[in-house]
């Protein structure tokens, strides 16, 4: 238990006082304004000018400032990850750290789901997905073609496998159980489906805690990222600062889907700006060079 002064050393210093600046100025302007005020009409209009800068004095400037500070903040990621782990240890490093050491894929698919996975339902929408992989249509894609050019790579997809508010698939769908949508499940099967195991492996969270308190933390870099997640401005850019962390420099390639959605081209192009690098565009698809 910490004492009275124990508590008072623990405490956050008060923010910066400016009652001391305003008070000069009020004092100045005052008697400014009673030297003028006798001078004609002029003086009511001089008065009221007044009036609004030592209000705008009183209570702009500290928001000001903190308003810079604010800004800042708002745009600290991290600044350094961990020494890059070897890359033949890259599998088993996520497979320690998610699934306490043992794979994913080992006696897959459980007996309770069984019944809900449907054998042919890998939808896609035209991009390669580490960070946002829904069904996994085009890491089963990448891994086909890593193997026929004998590349060894490791895919790592990164989602919640949650779907998103009203989800709903046109086509088919898989079966909801106790409020969960299956589709984490149903990408696992489709793995299994194109014999892709050994080449993915995936996060199933949130694109930050996965890309930040995951690979970041654990030193695991890639040559490619591709950033295919939420639409909206802050969320891509979040996840674009984020993403570019934990790609290998020099020589390692970003991009992303979704350049339609105008949150993702604002987000895409105020990185490019900040950082030195040039968009280039393939139909929906962009890439930081």
């Amino acid at each position: 238990m910490n004492s009275s002064a124990d508590l008072e050393q623990l405490s956050p210093p008060p923010p910066p006082h400016h009652h001391h600046h305003h008070r000069q100025h009020r004092t100045k302007l005052v008697a400014l304004a009673q030297k003028t005020f006798n001078n004609g009409p002029w003086a009511y209009i001089i008065l009221l000018i007044f009036t609004f800068v030592l209000g705008y004095l009183s209570h702009s400037q500290p928001l000001l400032s903190q308003g810079t500070s604010d800004m800042i903040e708002h745009n600290s990621f991290p600044s350094q990850c961990s020494d890059p782990v070897p890359s033949n240890r890259v599998r088993q490093t996520i497979i320690d750290r998610v699934f306490n050491g043992t794979s994913p894929w080992e006696s897959f698919p459980p007996a309770h789901v069984s019944p809900f996975l449907l054998k042919e339902w890998n939808k896609g929408w035209g991009s390669n997905n580490p960070v946002g992989t829904f069904l996994g249509a085009s890491a089963t894609h990448m891994a086909g073609l890593t193997r026929r050019l004998g590349l060894e790579s490791q895919i790592i997809c990164i989602d919640d496998f949650r779907g998103w508010p009203g989800y709903s698939d046109e086509e088919k769908s898989s079966k909801m159980v106790n409020g969960d949508t299956m589709l984490l499940y149903q990408f696992m099967q489709n793995v299994v489906n194109a014999n892709a195991t050994e080449s993915i492996v995936f996060l199933p969270y949130s694109t930050s805690t996965a890309l930040v308190n995951g690979l970041c933390e654990w030193g695991v870099y890639g040559d490619l990222v591709e950033i295919d997640a939420a639409h909206d401005f802050h969320s891509a850019w979040i996840d674009i600062n984020n993403a570019y962390k934990v790609l290998k420099k020099p020589g390692g390639v970003m991009f992303g889907h979704d350049y339609a959605w105008v949150g993702v081209r604002k987000a895409v192009h105020s990185f490019a700006r900040l950082n030195g690098f040039r968009v280039k565009l393939d139909g929906e698809h962009w890439v930081l060079y």
